[in-house]
């Protein structure tokens, strides 16, 4: 997908909201105009839900569900509002909604719905899991709680629900670890997930804590903490990483916040599972409950370690035929240079582990270079900043742009080099090493890409500044066959 051809964050909103799950956004809307603490709208409530025999239905299960030995069966919808109350209600009616026009998306790649049916299942156990964390707060608070915990993920769970061809794309690269993936969904896209449910919240005008959850993800209070931690105990559940350390910390926290036991916390969360199934019968979706899993053991965990520690046992040649692969695979789906660079730049921090990875982009009539993207070696954005003057005085960096050709420079201070180092390189290499290659397109220079490692001493070694050099090249020919499409 070429630059021209994105939508950006508001029109995929009005894409999803409008075009795609009208059904949610006439739901939300009818239930915002029901005060939550107005007695009054519960009658009208009823009223309004009565029209919908589905939602009726799934009402007046959940009211059984939840009813006690001795209490007569509720049969009626105006009986089950007032057993659950209006801010329940108004909750079962939104999720109902939700559960409903999701799975009832059409013709989705098996990828997709694949994707799609286990964000949902992640989902709605957050928000279980998220309620079962605050069992001393008001009931509206505990469902306010509920709501975000749930819809929390709404963008990524919602853009799967509409398929397509964009969908297919993104679901093709499940297999990227984290963060190459949401680089890659971000870049293809246009926008981000997070981005996405803060246009739907806003749309549909939902929950305030959930907005400032996602608004203000640095907000320390209980009830934004504990949204974090549903989100991420369901997430952890559903596929579980070989950290155990971690997972045991994350409950620690957990029983720490609900000043409980962790012995008593696992309790809790297998009864909460066990709600979480039932209630989703209640919704007609069982077929989500396979998906919701047992507390991961410590077995499981160790055996999950020694399958990552089997397979992370890549040596540096497969992580760069990798690279090469994906760069061309990359050919056949996007037209945007700025993909191909991000993604050359995250494999080389991969690859070679720099502590940082630049494309230096020529610009003012190329009298100079500008840092257009730097990441990290860990393959994450780095928020440093640059510009270097390529014309007051000779430099390594003109060098490279004016003959075309890689260098590598493991000391500055090197006869070869000391006369081509200016004071803003100097600063730029901090004492380090750095290797250097241009960016072309059809043989035309539009940048360089340098590779740093920071620490005095540390160098780049002959055979890596050969690979290096041999992505850069690979880089350079998909940009010239883009450019030729």
């Amino acid at each position: 997908m070429t630059a021209k051809d994105k939508k950006n964050t508001q029109q995929w909103v009005e894409l999803i909201a409008h075009s795609e799950l009208p059904a949610i956004t006439s739901t939300a809307q009818l239930l915002d105009k029901f005060s939550n603490d107005d007695k009054s709208s519960l009658p009208k409530l009823s009223k309004a839900i009565l029209h919908d025999q589905a939602l009726s239905s799934c009402i007046l299960k959940i009211a059984n569900g939840i009813q006690h030995l001795g209490v007569n069966k509720v049969t009626t919808v105006s009986r089950a509002t007032v057993v659950l109350g209006i801010q329940s209600v108004k909750n079962i009616c939104l999720t109902a909604k939700l559960v409903d026009s999701l799975l009832a998306s059409k013709s989705l790649d098996i990828h997709v719905y694949n994707e799609l049916s286990q964000s949902m299942a992640n989902s709605f156990y957050a928000g279980m899991l998220a309620k079962m964390m605050v069992p001393g707060y008001s009931d509206e608070l505990q469902e306010e709680v509920y709501l975000a915990a749930m819809l929390y993920r709404i963008g990524e769970t919602a853009f799967w629900s509409v398929g397509g061809s964009e969908a297919s794309k993104l679901a093709a690269q499940e297999n990227l670890p984290p963060k190459e993936f949401n680089l890659y969904c971000q870049n293809h896209l246009g926008t981000t997930f997070i981005e996405l449910s803060k246009g739907l919240a806003s749309t549909w005008n939902l929950s305030d804590i959930l907005v400032k959850a996602l608004d203000q993800p640095e907000n320390r209070t209980d009830e934004i903490r504990i949204i974090y931690f549903a989100d991420q105990l369901s997430s952890i559940i559903a596929s579980p990483g070989g950290d155990e350390e971690a997972f045991n910390h994350l409950l620690q926290e957990i029983a720490s916040i609900m000043d409980i036991s962790v012995r008593q916390l696992k309790a809790r969360i297998e009864h909460t599972r066990e709600y979480a199934c039932k209630l989703l019968s209640s919704y007609g979706a069982d077929i989500l409950s396979e998906r919701i899993k047992d507390l991961p053991t410590g077995k499981e965990f160790a055996s999950i370690q020694a399958s990552l520690q089997q397979t992370t046992t890549v040596t540096k040649e497969k992580e760069l035929l990798n690279a090469f692969m994906q760069l061309t695979q990359l050919i056949g789906v996007s037209k945007d240079f700025n993909e191909y660079l991000q993604l050359a730049l995250v494999d080389i921090s991969k690859a070679f582990i720099f502590e940082r990875s630049s494309f230096l982009m020529l610009v003012d009539n190329k009298t100079a270079v500008k840092s257009r993207f730097v990441y990290d070696e860990q393959g994450n954005k780095d928020s440093f900043k640059v510009k270097m003057n390529l014309t007051l005085s000779d430099n390594v960096l003109a060098k490279v742009i004016n003959e075309k050709q890689p260098a590598l420079i493991n000391d500055m201070k090197h006869v070869h080099w000391r006369e081509l180092i200016t004071a803003e390189l100097a600063k730029f290499m901090n004492d380090g090493s750095m290797a250097l290659a241009p960016v072309k397109i059809s043989n035309k220079v539009i940048g360089i890409i340098c590779g740093q490692f920071l620490e005095k001493g540390k160098t780049v070694s002959s055979e890596d500044y050969r690979q290096f050099c041999a992505l850069i090249e690979h880089l350079n020919m998909c940009l010239t066959m883009v450019m030729m499409k």
